[in-house]
């Protein structure tokens, strides 16, 4: 994935975390992509949950492969995003979702039984990277013990630049400040961000 920077997330032409229909969003696939070209987007990761159906369909330029998988990792129930990923990779398929249930019904996701140590590997040998999603919003005694034990199983990344939209408002334990200051005291990690869109229209 490319090395970018603070600004290119803050000059709102990169997204990497968008939803389409083929989870728990509402745009086309397709449409998210066309709509990021006319809007002059960079790069766009479209990150559904739990499938990587709508990339083995659709490839271009501007988009990243992804996904994002819902996890239990100890108490703390979490999502982990997969970029650059070889969507066909074998690796994967035991942590893809069996129905388009397991894609966009909350309390259904919430059954999940990833192992985030197995997942993380399978994501490596697919040829991608692993990132700890929205961690503000997790319900862990400490973030930043969280992040250090999903680290020493391979963790590349935290998403940083993230505006908290929805429910998240509410459901959050920790500010965005809070999540820079991990992420820079880990050098090591990829520093991501994203809207978490689950719109109609991609603009």
């Amino acid at each position: 994935m490319k090395n970018l920077r603070e600004e290119d997330y803050k000059s709102g032409k990169v997204d990497l975390h968008i939803h389409s229909n083929y989870s728990d969003g509402k745009a086309d696939f397709k449409s998210i992509i066309d709509n990021a070209k006319k809007s002059g987007y960079k790069l766009i990761a479209i990150t559904d949950h739990n499938t990587v159906e709508g990339h083995k369909k659709y490839q271009d330029e501007i988009l990243i492969t992804g996904a994002e998988f819902d996890c239990w990792f100890g108490y703390v129930f979490i999502h982990l995003l997969a970029y650059d990923i070889d969507v066909n990779h074998p690796s994967l398929a035991p942590f893809l979702a069996k129905s388009k249930a397991e894609t966009e019904g909350d309390i259904i996701r919430l059954f999940s039984r990833r192992n985030v140590p197995k997942l993380i590997q399978a994501i490596h040998e697919a040829g991608g990277i692993a990132v700890l999603a929205h961690p503000a919003c997790y319900w862990a005694i400490s973030l930043d013990r969280l992040v250090k034990k999903l680290m020493k199983y391979g963790l590349d990344g935290i998403e940083v630049y993230y505006p908290y939209p929805r429910f998240r408002k509410i459901v959050k334990f920790r500010s965005s400040k809070d999540v820079k200051k991990i992420a820079d005291k880990y050098s090591s990690l990829i520093q991501t961000g994203g809207t978490d869109f689950h719109g109609e229209i991609f603009t």
